[in-house]
């Protein structure tokens, strides 16, 4: 079995902004590619026949079937495709029924570009290790065994990435001479939550790697104002 490179991918949503905004998303990520979207289940059931995708990204909520009935269907026909629910329901009997009927993973919506990653690539790992017909017992121990929910190598605070840091620095350096940035105006630069960036932010100045001004305007709290140091 060869490991398509980079791995096929379906966005299914039935809110088209959405489906816009989880293909930008994986458009970000190395490894994957997105081949189509669908906005209801029977759209979907066809398009995965037709595309033979690697990963679908299913929402639940849906205007024909339910993300769940659409899973149930490709199991009842020997589909394995991967799946990865991506949907705001969070019952508890949803999300058992997801799990009981072969989902990789599932998110929770809202939430931030490194969770929709880090789970992708756990996707990934795990439709390696069956590259090989015969794999060998490390192989099968990465399918069966979790990753890490969380990361962090370099020693980065719990919910910080090295990736998201790298591009938040960037943001920095391509500041002109002497500007300064809010968290706001470099979240929308990056494309991420303001409130995820001002969190790497606030840590490069505990590290010593920026710097915060304070910016004193009309009534209320100063805007702090980064640059690299």
């Amino acid at each position: 079995m060869r490991v398509p490179d980079p791995l096929r991918v379906l966005v299914v949503d039935d809110d088209f902004m959405v489906v816009s905004i989880h293909t930008r998303f994986v458009e970000r990520m190395a490894g994957f590619e997105v081949v189509g979207s669908a906005t209801n289940g029977a759209e979907a059931l066809r398009l995965i026949a037709e595309l033979r995708p690697d990963l679908v990204l299913l929402d639940v909520h849906l205007p024909d079937l339910t993300g769940i009935e659409v899973l149930r269907r490709l199991r009842g026909e020997g589909d394995e495709v991967g799946v990865l629910m991506v949907t705001a329901a969070r019952e508890a009997e949803t999300v058992r029924a997801a799990a009981a009927s072969g989902a990789a993973h599932y998110l929770v919506k809202p939430f931030e570009f490194d969770d929709l990653r880090l789970r992708m690539e756990q996707f990934a790992a795990q439709f390696a290790a069956l590259a090989d017909e015969s794999p060998q017992q490390e192989a099968i121990d990465a399918l069966f065994t979790p990753l890490p929910a969380r990361r962090t190598p370099s020693g980065l605070p719990k919910g910080l990435s090295e990736p998201t840091l790298a591009a938040v620095l960037d943001a920095l350096r391509e500041l002109p001479p002497g500007a300064d940035t809010s968290a706001g105006e470099c979240a929308e630069a990056i494309g991420i939550s303001r409130v995820s960036v001002r969190r790497y932010l606030e840590y490069l100045v505990e590290q010593r790697q920026a710097a915060v001004r304070l910016k004193y305007g009309g009534a209320g709290r100063p805007e702090r104002r980064y640059y690299l140091s």
